[in-house]
């Protein structure tokens, strides 16, 4: 710019050339000084930590997690354990409730239970098929993964601030989205695999509201989601503390010689019913055929034997 100056005005507007080029100067210095700070506002906008956020966290795969749970009734539960991704997969310790604590196996579709007592044959783990008619079932696994693929693409998404949260220094980001903001999420930002993507669109689709506090530490990854979810039941409180990063080893399912399968177990149970009632039916008839004989032979029936 001062080039063109001295070409047009001459030597005696050099002056006030540099002096423009110092106040340019001075200008760029100040934006050169907030760069620092622009870049911080930049790396905690919304649409930049979160989308960050996903993709170091699904490359981390697992996660250590302990999570409370308000249901709709009022009862509290919780879990502790590993969380898994992608697939979808826990190994976890579930409390609360009305059952003693519990270690629950989850790997896709496949659930295992450990249970109290062992089975005939004993058996300590029940599996069970979530799948249905051949199709993979659709659920929310609470997992950080997915708290933060709802929040994809979402304009309602903001940046509280700085914080501390359970001791961990945290980035604070919050959103209240409605059944429209859910099913649509991560559809205008293409973050996430569109298999995961429509997975999850249909694992939210029976919300009617979701309410969600997360925190980002310092390494990038979420330590802690307050989540609030609504549905045709009614509202489900939830705290999840996440740890741990792929430090955890893979899910794995129980010993094989350990594990009955439930629609097995339940055939079984069926046809114990069936041979119970068979032999109970049999025993009807054979009280029956006595109550004839001692009738036949006056001596009042059975009844007429009870009351002597």
């Amino acid at each position: 710019m001062n080039t063109a100056v001295r070409t047009r005005a001459g030597i005696a507007l050099a002056g006030a050339a540099l002096l423009m080029g110092g106040l340019t100067a001075c200008g760029e210095g100040a934006a050169a000084g907030d760069g620092g700070t622009s870049a911080d506002a930049k790396a905690h906008e919304p649409a930049t930590a979160l989308k960050a956020a996903y993709q170091k966290t699904v490359a981390a795969k697992t996660a250590h997690a302990e999570i409370t749970t308000v249901a709709a009734d009022g009862k509290s539960s919780g879990e502790s354990g590993t969380k898994a991704w992608y697939p979808a997969g826990h190994d976890v310790v579930l409390k609360g409730g009305d059952e003693p604590d519990n270690r629950s196996i989850m790997l896709g579709d496949t659930v295992y239970t450990q249970l109290d007592k062992p089975l005939q044959g004993g058996r300590t783990w029940m599996k069970m098929d979530l799948s249905k008619d051949g199709k993979p079932g659709v659920r929310l696994n609470g997992d950080p993964a997915e708290y933060l693929g709802m929040l994809l693409g979402q304009q309602k998404a903001t940046h509280v601030g700085a914080g501390t949260t359970d001791g961990v220094e945290a980035q604070h980001y919050k959103a209240v989205l409605t059944n429209a903001d859910l099913v649509t999420a991560d559809d205008s930002t293409k973050v996430m695999e569109e298999q995961h993507r429509q997975y999850l669109h249909e694992a939210v689709r029976h919300l009617t509201a979701f309410e969600v506090d997360l925190w980002i530490g310092k390494d990038g990854l979420p330590v802690r989601v307050d989540s609030v979810q609504t549905d045709a039941k009614g509202t489900v409180r939830t705290t999840a503390k996440f740890s741990g990063y792929g430090t955890a080893p893979a899910v794995q399912p129980p010993p094989a010689d350990q594990v009955a399968d439930f629609r097995e177990v339940m055939q079984g149970v069926d046809a114990t019913l069936l041979e119970t009632d068979k032999k109970l039916k049999e025993a009807g008839e054979d009280l029956k055929e006595a109550d004839k004989t001692l009738r036949d032979a006056g001596l009042g029936g059975l009844g007429g034997l009870g009351g002597s």
